[in-house]
């Protein structure tokens, strides 16, 4: 308690957030707002994660279903990955959207989101997932979250800020934080989610492909 980080930071992060951010959450504000370079630098790594694993074991696209032995015979657990999955993608909207308020955010919504394609892939096979959302797409979608992210801190450039400065995006300069804050979180969101299928996929594609 009497380290420098507690006696000092903690407090103007609790003291400050609810007039410069404006949001419940103080670990939101500190990530998405207070430390938003170094978040983008941490979406870059998860990226770069990404395109190493390409680079790596590649990407190969089955029109064949892989699946672990006896689970095609489950015909209980299709039925409750049908079930479960729009109810696990619509909980990573609910994680994503309420970061503001509480638990939750782009990292979180992220995984959340990929989880519920692996469920859909162990329970109907790879080919199927793969048909469901296409290689192409999962790679737009890794550079496209990083691209939302660098957007919004150029905008606020534009818009006469710095960059990642939020509170210019918009008249009032807690609203700006707000959409600001929502914007990186969604870019977050996708990146985590595309790169953590890729890297899924990637593995997972390979263990009838003959490699080592």
């Amino acid at each position: 308690p009497d380290a420098p980080v507690h006696r000092h930071m903690a407090a103007a992060y609790l003291h400050d957030t609810p007039l410069e951010i404006g949001v419940p959450n103080v670990v939101t504000s500190v990530l998405a707002s207070y430390r938003g370079y170094d978040t983008l630098g941490e979406v870059t790594v998860i990226f770069t994660a990404g395109i190493g694993v390409l680079a790596l074991l590649g990407y190969h696209t089955r029109r064949h279903n892989i699946q672990p032995p006896g689970i095609k015979k489950i015909v209980v657990l299709r039925v409750i990955a049908k079930l479960f999955l729009p109810l696990i993608l619509l909980f990573a909207l609910y994680v994503l959207f309420h970061g503001d308020y509480g638990p939750g955010g782009g990292f979180q919504a992220g995984v959340i989101f990929a989880t519920g394609f692996i469920l859909y892939a162990l329970a109907f096979g790879l080919g199927n997932a793969q048909r469901l959302i296409p290689q192409r797409l999962l790679h737009s979608l890794a550079a496209a979250g990083v691209l939302i992210y660098a957007a919004v801190g150029i905008e606020g450039m534009l818009l006469g800020g710095k960059f990642l400065e939020y509170r210019v995006l918009a008249d009032d300069p807690v609203t700006g934080q707000h959409l600001g804050i929502l914007l990186i979180e969604l870019g977050v969101g996708i990146t985590v989610a595309a790169v953590m299928l890729i890297i899924y996929f990637g593995f997972v594609s390979r263990q009838d492909s003959g490699d080592s």
